[in-house]
């Protein structure tokens, strides 16, 4: 059953789907060959807003939760997905250890991780649950919601190997964001897979980084698909708040951010007041946005700063959401696995506007639930029209976010700097 959905599909972002849905011979064969060069992240969340006028990703979760909100017609290619992944990094892989986020309890995040459970078991693997905590020493057994239960056992380190006592995992996969940094039970693995890898992190990773990386991919899709690559871009700029400087640092980013998109406003004829969004440059589970419309603002604003944001902001264009479900504002969630798009839904926030962020607390969410499948769209038909065609083009935005993902992890690997400087 499709949402009850409105969007403002026209203007320039009709000519988008109609470039996309002609060239889709072409995308896919690009982005083939792209994983051939690249290794994808193993899985990924990417957050889309849809402005009517374009298209883009303003956030990329290497550390996804929310895999409860996919509907069960999404979960044989999230298996399918598991399986591919799974049989590049360790063909004869037997056994994965799952590391869930340290003391997150809540129904919704037991329920998703249930989910993965059952994907990767589905995928043929034995999936045992384990605890980094070095004050948890018993197995832990928890309530779903829905019914039965999972257990998270305590993890041992032996020999330079994670492991559960009588269970030696191959793989390891991380399902918690490292936001505090490393555990050292994580480092220097003998002869297992870390997924994603540790300086996928965010005592690590930075947003500013990321977007770098999406900023190369889009404009190379862009130039492929011969568009402005702005349609699907966010335009943003990092900025640091230490010093005494910082505030008018911040300030005229914006100011700057802002002047950019009043131009390609202007362009375009889109008759919208733009504004900013100053985020923390690393994960703050949403904490902390603020939309900001004036650099003169940002004075107001000054005493919060560092508290909610850190030291390390990013100020990203503000790209509004015409999009809702049952009256309430919208945005798009596409949920990947290797280079595989295997699912989605829509974040709903029915007290918050078209230009403020909807990861907040008071958010619903209605999964991407359509007729017909998302990877056969209807080439044919005309812009908007399909709910087919809209998902697809959701999912190539989202690939290109996954892709920008694995050249930010491949400029940013430890390793690869370590041999380079040698």
């Amino acid at each position: 059953m499709v949402p009850h959905l409105i969007t403002a599909l026209n203007g320039p972002i009709n000519e988008l789907e109609a470039r996309i849905l002609e060239s889709m011979p072409a995308t896919e064969r690009w982005f083939r060959l792209e994983w051939m060069e690249h290794t994808p992240t193993f899985y990924a969340s990417v957050d889309l807003r849809n402005a009517g006028f374009k298209l883009a990703p303003v956030d990329t979760n290497l550390f996804p939760t929310g895999f409860n909100h996919l509907t069960a017609p999404m979960l044989p290619q999230a298996v399918q997905a598991g399986m591919a992944a799974i049989e590049k990094i360790c063909p004869e892989a037997r056994n994965l250890l799952l590391i869930p986020e340290p003391g997150k309890r809540c129904s919704f995040y037991l329920d998703h991780l249930a989910i993965l459970v059952r994907i990767f078991t589905q995928a043929g693997l034995n999936v045992r649950l384990g605890a980094l905590d070095p004050a948890q020493t018993e197995p832990e057994e928890l309530a779903l919601a829905g019914g039965g239960s999972l257990v998270i056992e305590p993890v041992v380190r032996k020999r330079g190997r994670l492991m559960i006592k009588g269970f030696d995992p191959c793989t390891i996969l991380l399902n918690c964001d490292l936001a505090a940094g490393t555990p050292p039970q994580l480092m220097g693995l003998h002869e297992q897979y870390l997924l994603p890898p540790l300086h996928a992190g965010w005592s690590v990773r930075r947003k500013s980084q990321h977007f770098r990386a999406y900023d190369e991919v889009a404009k190379r899709f862009a130039k492929l698909l011969g568009m402005d690559p702005w349609l699907i871009t966010p335009m943003f700029q990092g900025v640091d708040l230490q010093g005494k400087h910082g505030l008018e640092a911040l300030q005229t980013a914006a100011d700057a951010q802002l002047t950019k998109v009043r131009r390609k406003y202007k362009e375009y004829g889109i008759n919208e007041r733009p504004f900013v969004i100053i985020k923390s440059d690393v994960g703050s589970y949403g904490r902390g946005v603020m939309t900001v419309r004036d650099g003169k603002d940002i004075e107001t604003l000054a005493e919060r700063l560092p508290e909610n944001l850190g030291q390390e902001v990013i100020v990203q264009e503000g790209v509004p959401t015409h999009e809702r479900v049952h009256e309430a504002v919208a945005e798009p969630v596409v949920y990947t696995m290797d280079r595989y798009v295997v699912g989605g839904f829509y974040r709903v926030h029915a007290n918050r506007g078209i230009d403020e962020n909807l990861n907040a607390p008071g958010a619903s969410f209605v999964p991407l639930a359509f007729a017909e499948s998302p990877h056969l769209p209807r080439p044919g038909e005309k812009p908007g029209a399909s709910a087919p065609n809209r998902f697809y083009m959701y999912g190539v935005i989202g690939r290109l976010a996954m892709l920008a993902a694995s050249y930010e992890l491949e400029a940013t690997d430890p390793q690869a700097e370590a041999e380079e400087a040698a």
